[in-house]
């Protein structure tokens, strides 16, 4: 019996890894609370979580943020610093001068929940909302949302037992109930992307002042964008991608399926994926490249120059 034990568990291997989670308030509790903010994005009034001014102001939050980090990290998650990172960013932000304002009329292309995704690079972003009842029970929804698509993934609600405890404590109590379903949520969804690969979005674009576009045929009779396709038929996971829409000048490839990690075992997200493709047309093209991106599931590669 022994010796079976031991081979199940050679067998058997080391469990898989889980997920980088980042824990946030829900915009209900952030619009509840007046944590909100207007940006002027490109001419559109934009309203998002001011996670920065929620730190600030609400010592519970932290409290709260802390308690369910507990219970997560019990379930084999690591966690990045919410508080921390939204403090970079917003500095970053307020550094760079990109912030939309009302007197300025400055604009940005990303949302500072995008920034802050990009700048923590976590898998999936966690997000609680609760409310304190009149019996002094509390109910809670807990969803978390795939970083890369927005997609969400898993989601728990219930109302604890009446408590005189602080709010932190009457949370944990009523979502560590919970905790385990919402973990085999996570976990299903997260085996599938070891699967199937992880669900992004590349764009490539042409610069006007460029003398080349997609049609441009090489030494074999293939254009540019075949070439694009057999690459990504190649470094996919089992070839997937859907090429959405595609002229002489554009094509938008949705679907991407992308390894969870590159040759190094690093987190592979859309910027990196499309990096691989950029020095792949520089290689065997020579043609030059820029990519940027929005969060981490969009990558656009501009061809032409930097």
């Amino acid at each position: 019996m022994l010796l079976l034990l031991i081979s199940a568990w050679t067998f058997a291997g080391t469990p898989p890894k889980k997920p980088t989670l980042m824990i946030l308030p829900s915009d209900h509790w952030c619009e509840q609370w007046f944590y909100m903010t207007t940006w002027d994005n490109q001419g559109v009034k934009t309203k998002t979580a001011d996670y920065q001014k929620a730190f600030l102001q609400d010592r519970e939050l932290t409290q709260v943020i802390s308690k369910i980090g507990q219970l997560l990290t019990k379930e084999g998650y690591s966690l990045k610093d919410a508080e921390q990172e939204t403090k970079a960013v917003f500095n970053r932000i307020a550094e760079d001068n990109v912030t939309i304002s009302t007197t300025s009329g400055s604009a940005i292309a990303e949302s500072p929940l995008d920034m802050i995704k990009k700048r923590a690079k976590m898998d999936i972003l966690v997000q609680i909302d609760w409310t304190i009842n009149s019996d002094r029970s509390v109910t809670f929804t807990l969803e978390a949302f795939d970083s890369y698509t927005s997609k969400r993934i898993a989601t728990s609600t219930g109302t604890g037992k009446q408590s005189q405890e602080i709010v932190p404590v009457m949370l944990e109590q009523a979502v560590k109930s919970k905790i385990k379903d919402f973990d085999k949520q996570m976990d299903k969804y997260y085996a599938d992307l070891g699967k199937r690969g992880r669900e992004v979005v590349l764009t490539v674009k042409c610069w006007a002042n460029w003398d080349g576009n997609l049609e441009k045929e090489n030494e074999d009779g293939d254009e540019l964008l075949d070439v694009i396709q057999k690459w990504l038929k190649k470094n996919t996971v089992n070839g997937s991608f859907n090429l959405s829409d595609a002229n002489e000048n554009f094509a938008q490839f949705e679907q991407v399926r992308i390894p969870l990690r590159d040759e190094e075992g690093d987190a592979l997200d859309a910027r990196g994926f499309a990096t691989l493709l950029r020095k792949h047309l520089v290689k065997e093209c020579k043609i030059t490249s820029k990519v940027m991106t929005r969060g981490l599931g969009e990558a656009i590669i501009v061809l032409g120059e930097k």
